[in-house]
């Protein structure tokens, strides 16, 4: 087990997860309980299984919790392109979120790599 707090991809993750919270407070009223709400659990949810994965006792589970917080890094990715074609978000908007997004699951993978060495 160890903190998650100084890990810099959990930073990073959840600093992102305060941007989509931010960026979808603009959404329109209907989508509320749908893409608002995807989006926001699809981003809360790529810093929330780091901090589970390191709450675990073995690298086995830290991995299977680190590749899920890819997997909704990726589904993040979808939402935001979404957003744009629905023009929720701004092309500006969304290039810079997806930019962080994408960051955000570099950092992961180097993580995951050296998990899997160790």
């Amino acid at each position: 087990m160890q903190d998650y707090r100084p890990l810099k991809v959990w930073q990073k993750s959840h600093s992102l997860a305060l941007r989509i919270y931010s960026a979808t407070a603009t959404f329109p009223e209907p989508e509320r309980y749908g893409l608002t709400s995807q989006m926001r659990r699809a981003a809360a949810s790529v810093a929330a299984n780091i901090a589970e994965g390191c709450g675990r006792a073995g690298r086995a589970e830290l991995r299977q919790f680190l590749y899920t917080s890819f997997g909704s890094a990726s589904e993040l990715e979808y939402f935001l392109l979404l957003a744009r074609d629905l023009r929720f978000l701004t092309e500006k908007q969304q290039e810079a979120l997806d930019m962080s997004v994408r960051e955000v699951k570099r950092m992961l993978t180097g993580l995951i790599q050296r998990v899997e060495q160790q």
